[in-house]
């Protein structure tokens, strides 16, 4: 891979094609007889840097619709954190799934788990059938991997019955010195930044890009009120900017002043330190605690002028989800991904049933909504919120600040680049939008 590196960094990767590929890579892996090893802990207690391995794993031949690529950079997404701990299931089951439903997906059912759902990088290799990349297109990759034999996912590839999220539900992820994907996963790489900041917004990016803009999500417009929940997390940060952007009006709910701060410097006006103000939307496991969705809601109309959110943009899941059904305009729309603080959620079904509103789920995005999420970080419309950056052997310990909210943005991993702030092409652009790019570095 040292020859594959050197080309790559200095400016040569078109002539990666010509180049021998090793019979190994270095990956980020979980191991099949380590699964029950946080057995009867408390999801907090479970520490990711414990099960998480950096492995030599042989290289897989890309099959027909295929592509290998040279990842430079990568990032930790919270499906990392679910994969760490095998929870809510360990993910072995998805790959031993996928291994039985065709020839070529048998290579997936291995005792080791290349993870990763984040990539930047260069196309290495193509298998039969790829014309629209090249071996020295500089890439990211998206994380849908689809199979589209199905006429159910034609329409939106998200509905394919054989949808699977790329280095969870499926191995040879993006955490790694190599990754295999499906060539529909790839998308050019935003030719002014570095590898490591055009890594962070795949997954998260195209996630808040359908779960708040497309037709299949909310379908934000001008003018909408919009409750963003963790306003500077990876999801968060980039609802936040979809919603200057395109003309609505977020109010952003942090747990920091330094989040407050970070919120106010990408435009946002109205924002709620939830831990700053007590909120306490549980009482204890079982009861919540409705005079607390009630004060969530008079702090919303004294921020707003009087008005309710169209919107609530739900990632917290059990945590906020009843405080979020209640604060939501009559009309107006829930929708949800993710939850990340427990996917058990409880509401008063009078708030939604009685005042018209609506629950949207949401994940991931199809192809299309991730190439309009990816061309507008491209254009410098929306930007990556990268707060830090570790090595490839230190993705236990990004993982771990990820499980434990230690962080602002997204988490990035340094894959085969050898340091920080390589792979800019486009100076000139990079000079304009500086201050935006660099907004979360060191937060």
């Amino acid at each position: 891979m040292d020859q594959i590196r050197e080309a790559i960094v200095t400016g040569h990767g078109a002539e990666v094609g010509g180049m021998p590929l090793p019979e190994s890579y270095r990956g980020v892996t979980v191991h099949k007889d380590e699964a029950e090893m946080f057995a009867g802990m408390s999801t907090q207690d479970k520490d990711p840097r414990q099960s998480l391995h950096i492995d030599n794993v042989p290289l897989p031949e890309p099959g027909p619709g295929e592509a290998l690529i040279a990842v430079m950079a990568s990032s930790i997404n919270y499906n990392t954190v679910w994969t760490s701990i095998f929870e809510p299931v360990s993910t072995f089951g998805f790959l031993e799934r996928y291994g039985r439903s065709n020839e070529l997906a048998k290579r997936h059912d291995l005792p080791y788990h290349v993870i990763g759902s984040d990539a930047s990088g260069v196309v290495l290799r193509v298998g039969p059938g790829v014309n629209a990349w090249k071996p020295g297109d500089e890439v990211v990759a998206h994380c849908l991997s689809v199979e589209l034999e199905s006429p159910l996912g034609h329409n939106d590839t998200m509905l394919d019955p054989e949808q699977r999220i790329w280095g969870f539900e499926t191995n040879f992820g993006g955490l790694a010195e190599v990754a295999l994907v499906k060539s529909n996963q790839l998308l050019p790489k935003p030719a002014h930044l570095t590898w490591e900041e055009a890594a962070a917004p795949g997954l998260v990016n195209s996630t808040a890009y359908r779960q708040l803009v497309s037709r299949n999500g909310a379908g934000m417009k001008q003018g909408d009120i919009v409750l963003i929940w963790g306003a500077t997390g990876g999801l968060g940060s980039y609802a936040t900017q979809f919603a200057l952007n395109g003309g609505a009006i977020p109010v952003c709910v942090v747990s920091s002043e330094d989040k407050a701060d970070l919120c106010r410097s990408m435009g946002a006006e109205l924002i709620i330190d939830r831990k700053a103000e007590g909120y306490k939307f549980w009482k204890d496991e079982q009861t919540q605690d409705p005079k607390e969705w009630q004060r969530l809601g008079k702090r919303i109309r004294e921020l707003t002028g009087g008005e309710d959110v169209d919107i609530v943009f739900e990632h917290p899941g059990r945590e906020t989800f009843g405080a979020s059904v209640y604060v939501t305009r009559k009309g107006g729309t829930i929708t949800t991904c993710a939850s990340t603080s427990g996917f058990m959620h409880e509401y008063d079904n009078r708030y939604l049933w009685m005042n018209l509103k609506s629950i949207v789920g949401s994940h991931f995005a199809n192809y299309r909504e991730a190439y309009e999420a990816n061309r507008l970080i491209s254009r410098g419309l929306v930007h990556p919120t990268l707060s830090k950056t570790f090595p490839l052997e230190g993705a236990g310990q990004a993982t771990y600040e990820v499980h434990r909210n230690a962080h602002q943005g997204k988490v990035g991993v340094l894959c085969l680049a050898p340091e920080e702030g390589l792979g800019v092409r486009d100076v000139e652009m990079r000079e304009r939008h500086l201050p935006a790019i660099t907004r979360f570095a060191g937060a």
